[in-house]
């Protein structure tokens, strides 16, 4: 059976790394789990490193933090569903807003719950994903003002989510002067400016973050170990947090180039071959993952001589060349695997997650 592996000494290391960092440079920073689907096995692991807070982008998610850890901080990061408000109060310490109908009812409901629930609320910079306009941002603090059951917490952004806007000197700039300017007109304490993500982080490393902007949340650089911005390792991290295994199920000597009638195939493409010797052979190996798990772009085989041919629903082909790892049935193949190859495996009940 295949299984997602998560590298525990990798992720303290990584961690620790971004504590350190965070910490030289006077930034709160909170981890962000979604990739991690609710996965009580793992959430274990990254709620023992003792981040700030969690975030997380799926109640249930957070509903299994909570269920861990009572006392662990909590942050919903995408606006949240008017039909979930009473959930959201009651496992999530903070949420992200745009809408203030939406915040209306947030007041209410904690009102009713004996709460006050933090909020931080977002404004539009450029990706066009969730954001109040920046015109009217000082009216709508007016008026979350006026409500006593929420307390602004912070002013965010996101960006590079949707339309792929990078975060820039000037972006965060602009938002750490907005923050200033709603303090100023209200009076008010906006504890966190938070437009750092993974994406930003190369920026912190070149001293190009404003020291206004003071709050990150990260996910995927605490897991994959990359730099964003580059698209490549980022020095001094762990990049095997989490690797796949696929057992191997047929090892044969088959001919390169197949034959017959070519038409679609089961993920309705039809294949080209440059056909050039019928003759030649290559060992040829069978492991059982296919694309109902992970699509073949967002995984990469730690041998490097391996490639992989292709797959269908349950299955993914490889040729191994001359076999020089004498690889055999019931083997398990080892694969490197992206931020998006990890969500899909992490959403899969067919794969068995594995702590080492």
């Amino acid at each position: 059976m295949a299984y997602l592996k998560l590298n525990t000494r990798a992720l303290k290391h990584n961690y620790l790394f971004l504590k350190n960092l965070f910490g030289s440079h006077k930034k709160d920073w909170g981890v962000v789990t979604k990739l991690l689907c609710g996965n009580k096995l793992f959430l274990k692991e990254v709620i023992g490193l003792h981040p700030d807070c969690i975030f997380d982008s799926r109640l249930s998610n957070l509903a299994m933090v909570k269920k861990i850890s009572l006392e662990i901080k909590t942050g919903y990061i995408k606006p949240p569903p008017t039909r979930s408000i009473e959930e959201l109060i009651e496992v999530a310490d903070i949420s992200f807003n745009t809408q203030f109908e939406t915040i209306e009812m947030i007041n209410r409901y904690a009102e009713k719950a004996g709460k006050v629930h933090q909020i931080v609320i977002m404004i539009e910079m450029g990706d066009l994903r969730e954001g109040v306009m920046r015109e009217n941002f000082v009216d709508f603090y007016a008026r979350v003002f006026e409500l006593k059951a929420v307390e602004v917490m912070g002013i965010g952004a996101n960006l590079n989510c949707l339309n792929g806007i990078m975060p820039s000197h000037d972006k965060l700039i602009q938002l750490s002067l907005y923050e200033q300017i709603i303090e100023a007109k209200f009076n008010k304490k906006i504890p966190w400016v938070s437009l750092g993500t993974s994406v930003t982080l190369p920026l912190l490393l070149k001293n190009l973050v404003p020291e206004g902007v003071n709050h990150f949340r990260i996910g995927e650089t605490l897991f994959f170990g990359n730099d964003l911005f580059e698209d490549s390792p980022m020095e001094g991290m762990k990049q095997d947090v989490f690797m796949l295994y696929a057992e191997v199920l047929e090892v044969m000597e088959k001919p390169i180039n197949p034959t017959g009638y070519v038409g679609s195939n089961v993920a309705g493409e039809i294949p080209i071959f440059e056909i050039e010797d019928y003759s030649e052979t290559s060992i040829r190996i069978l492991v059982d993952i296919g694309i109902l798990d992970i699509e073949i772009k967002n995984i990469k085989p730690l041998y490097e001589e391996y490639r992989l041919e292709g797959g269908s629903s349950d299955m993914i082909v490889l040729d191994v060349g001359k076999n020089n790892h004498n690889i055999r049935v019931g083997d398990m193949i080892p694969f490197h695997i992206n931020y998006m190859g990890a969500l899909r495996l992490l959403n899969s009940k067919y794969i068995e997650k594995r702590l080492g």
